[in-house]
């Protein structure tokens, strides 16, 4: 053990001699000698008094991780498998429960669930820490662990142990894993000229099929729309390029984020080029707590170019940038290269978007009519009818159901109809 840990020393003061050497080049700072030999030292005893063997390989891997986990809650070590479901997930099609999460206090903290997914429908929120995996606790586990924990055959189980805000005991939920297939862009019409989009995450072809889906609703509509809600609420974010890709959709120029880092290849500027697809006509974005990353890139150009009014609540405030470094055996790291800023010179950290109205999060009930002897008109015998056909009338009662259960996106509809008014008179 001694003759490896003096390889190990011998090839760490090499390695630390060159890279000092380098350093002192370009900026005359040196390795931290002492703390090198105290890793060594740690290594050592580890290898030689721990109570089980370990591989070496193992501990150098655990070393790495551990290394990047602790620089902050994004940054992480991706061995060979995981390096491939990161690529899987930026697709859009991967296996596990449905949620992206990072970590907040030693715990595994849910930015948001993705739709349609197990998380989403046993009834994750944004916000929930999770406390542990089946029996496992995940104080103090690595992200990379906890994923890995969460990710499994299609059809099996797993329980979830949360804390949720509000709450003072904890909450157990029991997911089945799946496949997870996310199509990144639904759209619907709410009204006559008023449509909205949902975009549940950002993959390499959400820009696309953005534009697809806006022109969809232009041809149910038969003529363009007048407004148009674009939901991101409990968006985790995704790849950077689509957020671009989105913000173009609604802008014909200008700067649409910027980035600020260490290294010149971390600097860089997004400018608008596509050329606004509604032409100027009114767009609401509603955000939340569990909107993050590309989200907010979008509501924050969106709203400092004045193209969109951003409605509901204070956004995560993840402002910094991850970048995919792949490493020679297969592996790869995720590291924190740099921090975003909107067109103003806005840095999202740890800040958010402050929407321009607050919509509170409220409980909405439908409370029945329970008077004794209340009578309209259609109560009356052989009443006259409105003109409406049954199949009007049907889709106005479901608009209605939508509405009534979504209370946020009753209330941004609410102001979709007051900028289209106002905006008859320009």
């Amino acid at each position: 053990m001694w003759v490896l840990t003096g390889v190990v020393l011998g090839a760490m003061l090499v390695v630390g001699t060159s890279v000092m050497a380098d350093r002192q080049t370009q900026s005359l700072q040196s390795l931290p000698i002492e703390q090198l030999r105290a890793f060594v030292e740690v290594y050592e005893r580890i290898s030689s008094s721990y109570v089980e063997p370990i591989e070496d390989s193992k501990m150098l891997e655990n070393a790495i991780s551990g290394m990047l986990s602790n620089l902050d809650p994004h940054s992480a070590y991706l061995p060979p498998e995981n390096f491939e479901k990161v690529e899987e997930h930026t697709r859009g099609e991967f296996g596990g429960l449905g949620m992206e999460v990072g970590t907040e206090d030693g715990f595994v903290k849910v930015i948001a669930p993705i739709d349609d997914t197990p998380a989403q429908r046993a009834g994750v929120q944004a916000g929930d820490l999770i406390i542990r995996l089946d029996d496992k606790s995940v104080k103090g586990m690595s992200l990379t662990d906890a994923v890995k924990l969460m990710r499994g055959e299609p059809g099996s189980t797993i329980k979830l142990t949360i804390m949720r805000q509000g709450q003072r005991e904890p909450i157990e939920l029991e997911l089945t894993r799946a496949v997870i297939k996310v199509k990144s862009v639904r759209q619907r019409m709410l009204d006559k000229d008023l449509g909205y989009v949902r975009i549940s995450q950002f993959q390499v072809r959400t820009g696309r099929d953005l534009v697809d889906a806006i022109r969809t609703l232009d041809k149910e509509n038969e003529g363009p729309l007048k407004g148009l809600i674009l939901d991101l609420r409990n968006n985790p974010g995704g790849v950077l390029n689509a957020s671009v890709d989105v913000s173009n959709v609604f802008l014909d120029e200008g700067l649409i984020v910027y980035t600020e880092g260490r290294i010149d290849s971390a600097k860089m500027r997004f400018e608008a080029k596509r050329g606004d697809l509604l032409q100027g006509r009114p767009l609401i974005i509603l955000v939340n707590e569990g909107s993050a990353s590309a989200s907010e890139i979008v509501a924050g150009a969106l709203q400092d170019h004045g193209r969109a009014l951003v409605v509901g609540r204070t956004t995560f405030g993840k402002g910094s940038v991850q970048t995919l470094l792949p490493l020679n055996n297969g592996a790869a790291i995720k590291l924190t290269t740099a921090l975003y800023y909107t067109p103003s010179g806005r840095s999202i950290q740890a800040e958010g978007i402050k929407p321009d109205i607050v919509i509170d999060r409220v409980n909405v009930e439908r409370v029945a009519n329970i008077g004794l002897g209340l009578r309209t008109e259609a109560t009356l015998e052989n009443h006259l009818g409105n003109g409406k056909k049954d199949e009007e009338q049907v889709d106005t009662e479901e608009k209605a159901d939508l509405l009534a259960e979504d209370y946020e996106l009753h209330e941004a509809l609410n102001l979709l109809r007051s900028m289209v008014f106002m905006s008859r008179g320009r």
